[in-house]
Parts: structure tokens; sequence; C-alpha cells
């Protein structure tokens, strides 16, 4: 019988990452150590560590996150979110991976994104057709711009 769902993140700043995860998650770790800190959740069932590791910044993960029963779960859950200081993404009645949702969106320092969704209906369509309306797990990432100055020795 499955106990616990495992995810594994790497970070590239424990400290950074735990006061991120400990306002996310609304808990402490069940664990920490120099290069490594576990969080152990209830609800839903989930063993979540964070592992110190060089990476990539750009991988394959694109999001994860957590369903919820209804719009006011979403809505309380962004409220605890935003009063922990954690920048919050609303999206309300949006239409993405092929349903209607309601969501919030934070970022943790590495980057990763998560949604709190609830899916109120599918839909025939990926999303809502127009740029603005795509939500973060439809559109790709803007990549920031990159300006590489070139000196030359004289």
């Amino acid at each position: 019988m499955i106990q616990r769902m495992h995810v594994a993140v790497n970070c590239s700043n424990l400290e950074k990452s735990l006061a991120f995860y400990k306002n996310f998650f609304g808990q402490e770790p069940a664990k920490v150590k120099e290069n490594y800190a576990k969080f152990e959740l209830d609800e839903p069932g989930l063993h979540f560590s964070l592992n110190v590791r060089p990476f990539e910044k750009e991988g394959v993960l694109n999001h994860l996150g957590f369903q919820v029963n209804n719009t006011e779960d979403v809505l309380a859950m962004g409220e605890r979110l935003r009063s922990a200081g954690l920048l919050l993404i609303d999206e309300m009645d949006t239409t993405c991976c092929y349903a209607v949702q309601d969501k919030v969106w934070v970022y943790d320092p590495d980057g990763n994104a998560w949604e709190i969704f609830y899916t109120k209906e599918d839909s025939e369509f990926e999303s809502a057709g127009d740029a603005r309306d795509l939500s973060l797990c439809c559109a790709p990432p803007q990549k920031p711009q990159t300006i590489q100055l070139g000196f030359t020795k004289k």
C-alpha cells in the first residue's frame, strides 16, 4: 500500500528554500541536515525533500501542484501564501490544459512553479486562445534576455 508520494527537488540554497517551503507547506520540516531537508505531509500524503546539488536551471520539470476540492480552497490557500509573503499569481476561471480552472501560483527560490488548482470542468481547448489568458502550465516561460558584452584588449 502506498503511504506517501515522494518528490525530491534540487536546490541551490537550503536556507532560502527552507524559508519558502515552511511557508508554502505551513509546517516545519521533519529533518534538516547541512545539505538536505525533508517534509512529511499527511494531507496530501507527500514525502518532499530538498537536496543541495548543482543543477541546470532549465530541466524537464514543468511545474508541481496540488488539486483542491473547490474554489474556496484555492482562495484560502492563496490568502495563506500571500500572508506569508510569497509572490502569488492568481488565475481565476482560466482555460488551460484542456480544463477550466481556478488556480494560484508561487515560485520557490530556484524557480520551480507550484500551482494550487480546482478544476471546474473539462474543455475542448488547451487554452483560451489569447496569449494573456494562457496559464503558466500552457505557455512556455519567458526567458530573460541575455546581453553579452565583448571587450577587446588593447
